[in-house]
């Protein structure tokens, strides 16, 4: 098995982890404006892990998907 975390971890993480910097530093990834997705969808999404969740929220958001998340934020 590759070394990819399963799907459900990663919606229960971007629930729960919160932005390490900028403007939207504290904020939960989830909660995070689409416009701030969008500006770094053009810049660049960070490197690495953080990279990965913010953009797994984008296509969440973009596809309008938000309401695959209600029931893990309820846990």
């Amino acid at each position: 098995m590759s070394n990819q975390i399963p799907i459900p971890e990663i919606l229960k993480e971007i629930c729960e982890a919160k932005m390490p910097f900028g403007k939207y530093k504290g904020t939960i990834l989830a909660d995070l404006p689409i416009s701030y997705l969008e500006w770094f969808q053009r810049k660049g999404m960070p490197k690495g892990k953080l990279g990965m969740q913010l953009s797994t929220v984008y296509e969440i958001k973009l596809n309008g998907l938000v309401d695959l998340l209600t029931p893990i934020r309820k846990k």
